[in-house]
Formats: structure tokens, C-alpha cells, sequence
């Protein structure tokens, strides 16, 4: 099947975000509000995970394994990553706009966060893990990262206990689209 990337980019920059339904139909989806990792002093996380970064038990890449980390994501009892938009995503990454942040332990892939990359704004997709704080890690270091290059904000998408433990903050849909218009006038690097 042929996509149009640059329509597919153009859908995230105006702030829709694709999911497949239980049918694996593929749809654009908004919403009333979005999820913010901080990127400020608002960040934190837990001091047992302080003792883990310290340790320096895992490296830190990008896309040394994007097809891994896409399969580590959708790899759940239900999942919204359809076959057809795990091939979105090797299409986007292969266009230099979706990527993996991915946490390694010696050659076994710890975990990671799928995002997508569009200007000053990092949206994150979905994260997993297969060695226990191996996404928790993969989120500190890409907060990291993003605050490194300048990035505008990190959209976490939608609110879920885990993200409320890093500090993570809802942003109505009228501030979003301010936000999202101001981060797309940057050309941040990513990669």
C-alpha cells in the first residue's frame, strides 16, 4: 500500500494522532487535552531509579534497533500499533521523522520510547520495556536529550499513572495547538 508521508507528518503537525481500533481499522484521533513530560524543573523521578542510573547499568542509542523497539510496543494484549502502522512508522523513520530511543544492557535491547520528531516537538508514541526500569531509564535520558536540543516539549500523548510519577501534565487543546504551532517554527536535531 502507498502512503503519503508528507500528509501523515502534516495530520501530527495539526495535532492528530493515528490509532488502530480493535478492528485494526487505522483513524486520526485528537484530543480535549495531551499529556507533557516536563522538560523543566518539573521533571522527577523516583530515588530508587537515581540508584539505577547511577549504576550506569544500561547504554543509551538511537535507532540501533527501530523495528525492535516498534514490536516491543505493540507487543501486548491489545495494542493500537496495527501491522498497518508499524509500516507507518518504518516509513516515517525511514523519512527521518519517527525514531527510537532505545536503552541497552550489553547486546540485549532493555527497553525503549517510539516518537515521532517534528520540529521542536518530540511525540511519543508508546514506550515498553524487557528488563525491569529499562523504559524508566530510556525516559530520563531522552528528557536529557530533548532539554539538550532545545526542544519545545515532549508530548506523552494521554495520562497514565506511571508518566503522573515523572511529573507528567495535562495541557488543554487550545495551549497544545499555541505550543505545537510555536515548536513546529524550531529545527531541532534529534538524531
Amino acid at each position: 500500500m502507498e502512503y503519503d508521508i508528507a500528509a501523515i507528518v502534516e495530520g501530527y503537525a495539526q495535532g492528530y494522532f493515528l490509532m488502530a481500533d480493535d478492528s485494526d481499522r487505522l483513524s486520526w484521533y485528537a484530543s480535549r487535552d495531551r499529556t507533557f513530560i516536563p522538560l523543566d524543573e518539573r521533571f522527577r523521578y523516583p530515588k530508587s531509579l537515581q540508584r539505577v542510573l547511577n549504576q550506569e547499568r544500561f547504554s543509551v542509542a538511537i535507532n540501533r534497533d527501530f523495528q525492535a523497539v516498534v514490536a516491543g510496543c505493540a507487543d501486548r494484549e491489545t495494542t493500537w500499533i496495527s501491522p498497518e502502522l508499524r509500516e507507518i512508522y518504518w516509513l516515517l523513520y525511514q523519512s527521518g521523522y519517527a525514531f527510537s530511543f532505545e536503552t541497552w544492557q550489553g547486546d540485549e535491547l532493555a527497553g525503549g520510547i517510539l516518537g515521532i520528531v517534528i520540529g521542536g516537538a518530540f511525540i511519543g508514541e508508546s514506550m515498553f520495556y524487557r528488563i525491569p526500569e529499562g523504559s524508566k531509564v530510556a525516559m530520563v535520558k531522552l528528557v536529557e536529550r530533548l532539554r539538550q536540543r532545545k526542544f519545545v516539549f515532549f508530548d506523552a500523548q494521554m495520562m497514565n499513572p506511571h508518566l503522573e510519577r515523572f511529573g507528567a501534565y495535562r495541557v488543554e487543546d487550545d495551549e497544545y495547538q499555541m505550543l505545537l504551532q510555536q515548536a513546529l517554527q524550531y529545527n531541532c536535531y534529534f538524531g
